[in-house]
């Protein structure tokens, strides 16, 4: 009997934190397994590629329809025979419980799962049918890896899994790094997308108290999307144009090395690369008391993001007491991950 396969279904061509993930499984493996990469085309096939990963590219995700995006995922079960199916966000979620063959155990991983609907729909209508479609796929899939403790909470509460399904915590695994060359002064960022959800007025306006009392202290808020005009507005507002900068996109590691502390503010987060990736750089962070931030951080790096005066005072004190910045002493690094995914395939793979 030769190895075993696994295929990961990841409906998303752009390099968000779900292909993060799966860039870490490609390159450290999952022992055991041969782990095939389902994708549509674009940078997480080339970046996937690229660490020497079996990636097969088709037409799978919501820019192909779901009668597409079955027939593709259907083909590539035939041509593999996987012995387990691993899926990952809503679109595969859902795909994967309707083309899964009963040869195939079938596992998902939960990264973006919110306590409150809003933050992921727009109305009470959407966000009902939603749940309704995740109870139904859970009566065919086998296991839940949850990226935190909250993560599953919530899964619980919202979709009412079934017994028998397989539900475990695998947080992000995250290798440790080596600490940039940073410039005098203090320099925040934030590594977020321009979106409600994220709370960058916030930030600007915990960062308009900092910037009066600390002359030296910079703003740095790296990503794009809708609201890049009215926090621009804001900044200018507040008379903060030459302290605040909005570059678009920065990566991450880029930008750490340079950063005395991340702020992170957003309504919900479940298990954050952009908090791991400061941590492992010895960055100070700063983020709300929500979701899986309480897991990976102390209490002194929560604060609530409508006081600004709070986020001020916590800012100065991650960006310049190198005593109060939190470690990773305790946190699984990436090849500790893919061996608990390994151990969860154990316990479900046919």
């Amino acid at each position: 009997m030769g190895t075993p396969t696994t295929l990961w279904a990841i409906p998303v061509s752009d390099l968000g934190g779900v292909a993060r993930h799966a860039l870490d499984v490609a390159r450290a493996g999952i022992p055991g397994w041969r782990t095939v990469f389902l994708v549509p085309e674009g940078p997480l096939a080339g970046q996937l590629r690229a660490t020497g990963a079996e990636v097969s590219v088709g037409a799978f995700g919501p820019d192909h329809g779901l009668r597409h995006s079955l027939g593709t995922l259907r083909g590539v079960l035939a041509r593999l025979r996987p012995q387990v199916l691993h899926t990952h966000l809503a679109y595969a979620d859902i795909a994967g419980a309707l083309a899964r063959p009963g040869g195939a155990a079938l596992v998902t991983t939960e990264h973006g799962l919110a306590e409150n609907d809003a933050v992921y729909h727009r109305t009470r209508l959407r966000s009902r049918a939603r749940a309704g479609l995740h109870r139904l796929r859970f009566a065919r899939t086998d296991a839940l890896i949850a990226v935190s403790h909250a993560t599953l909470r919530v899964a619980r509460r919202k979709w009412h899994l079934p017994s028998r399904v397989h539900a475990t915590v695998l947080p992000n695994g995250i290798d440790r790094g080596t600490p940039g060359q940073r410039r005098p002064g203090l320099h925040v960022v934030s590594l977020a997308r321009f979106a409600p959800e994220k709370r960058l007025d916030d930030l600007v306006s915990g960062f308009a108290v900092l910037a009066a009392e600390e002359p030296t202290a910079r703003l740095t808020l790296a990503g794009e999307g809708e609201l890049v005009g009215q926090i621009r507005d804001q900044v200018a507002r507040l008379g903060l144009t030459e302290r605040v900068h909005l570059p678009g996109h920065v990566p991450a590691q880029q930008l750490l090395a340079e950063a005395d502390v991340l702020a992170l503010l957003s309504v919900w987060e479940n298990c954050s690369y952009a908090l791991l990736d400061a941590l492992a750089q010895g960055v100070g962070v700063v983020a709300s008391p929500v979701g899986g931030n309480p897991e990976i951080v102390p209490p002194r790096c929560l604060v609530l993001p409508e006081d600004p005066t709070a986020v001020s005072a916590a800012l100065r004190t991650q960006g310049t007491d190198l005593a109060a910045r939190p470690s990773l002493t305790d946190w699984p690094d990436v090849a500790e991950m893919t061996r608990g995914i390994a151990g969860v395939y154990a316990e479900v793979g046919r």
